[in-house]
């Protein structure tokens, strides 16, 4: 398959014509040459040996591209005197279909492109959210070990309430680790340590459990508080 630049564009690009063969190429370019007027209705354009040397082609493949302008009515073959242009109508029909073949031609490569472009650009989308994904999960896994703390105030129901009657890691998944009573830490409370007020109560979990402790005692979260 051959490629070559022909005329610009509109937009002042060389297009690239894709052609089947070498003979097919030099068709299309001896018709573009009679539909732009280097030959005349009745001319006697050059002699197949002549453009076999002109193309640098063998005298079968000249021989060749005249035979797809005379099927097609463009030129007509006079035996003993050669070959004359019959039509430029007809050679301008040839060259649009041709230029309309190439282009749907292109669409589809640069269709075909876009897809293989926008595949790329998935797998490696792809590839950056697992990256992500994978972060993230490091990231929980390590905040789950940084303590929340939430401050008990005076209109906690669970004053005076025992943390295994309120069955905490039950309801909420979260682990207490220690109590914050005035200066004081009770590192670790058992079961039977009490909620006072102003106990300021440190415990690890996720961003769930972190919630469900908000709302077993009933605090807000600060975004909430100022709001309000």
């Amino acid at each position: 398959m051959d490629v070559k630049n022909n005329k610009v564009d509109a937009n002042g690009k060389k297009r690239k014509y894709i052609y089947e063969s070498r003979y097919q190429q030099i068709a299309v370019e001896l018709a573009q040459k009679i539909a732009d007027g280097w030959y005349t209705v009745g001319e006697k354009i050059s002699a197949r040996s002549t453009l076999a040397s002109n193309y640098n082609v063998s005298p079968e493949t000249a021989r060749k591209a005249v035979n797809i302008l005379v099927d097609l009515g463009i030129v007509t073959i006079r035996q003993g005197s050669g070959t004359y242009v019959a039509s430029r109508e007809k050679a301008h029909l040839f060259v649009e279909r041709y230029k309309n073949t190439v282009s749907m031609q292109e669409i589809r490569r640069e269709i075909s492109d876009c897809v293989n472009r926008q595949q790329e650009e998935l797998d490696h989308l792809s590839k950056l959210l697992k990256t992500l994904v994978g972060q993230t999960k490091r990231s929980h896994s390590t905040a789950s070990f940084v303590p929340y703390d939430i401050r008990i105030d005076e209109h906690c129901a669970y004053l005076g309430k025992s943390i295994g009657e309120l069955n905490i890691w039950q309801q909420t998944g979260a682990t207490i680790v220690a109590i914050k009573r005035s200066t004081d830490y009770v590192i670790s409370p058992g079961p039977y340590e009490r909620i006072h007020e102003n106990d300021v109560i440190l415990f690890v979990g996720n961003e769930l459990s972190k919630q469900r402790m908000n709302n077993l005692f009933d605090v807000l979260e600060e975004s909430e508080e100022a709001e309000e």
